[in-house]
């Protein structure tokens, strides 16, 4: 319910991966430079999710991102980089946690 998409690339979720409520998956981006910027560029990066990972409700996964398999993303959290399988993280940005 209420997950976003942002298309423009690809995006792989794998089997009984579980998303949250508000989930957001942004594959699109700009360029940092703002004169770049200005041209009007868009660009795209593609999303691996492996299987059986859970993003908690309203995390945010950011363009070229890969979450491994068995991956769990804490609710509410920021996922800047890839996330190595089995991996447990939270926060914004998302890291590590032992729980």
């Amino acid at each position: 319910m209420n997950c976003v998409f942002l298309d423009c690339a690809s995006i792989e979720i794998g089997d009984h991966v579980l998303l949250g409520p508000g989930v957001h998956l942004y594959r699109a981006t700009h360029p940092l430079d703002s004169a770049e910027r200005r041209k009007g560029l868009e660009l795209a990066k593609p999303i691996v999710i492996g299987n059986d990972a859970w993003l908690g409700g309203g995390a945010i996964v950011l363009p070229g991102v890969t979450i491994g398999a068995r991956a769990v993303v804490g609710a509410g959290s920021v996922v800047t980089r890839a996330v190595p399988a089995g991996e447990k993280v939270a926060g914004n940005p998302a890291r590590p946690i032992d729980r």
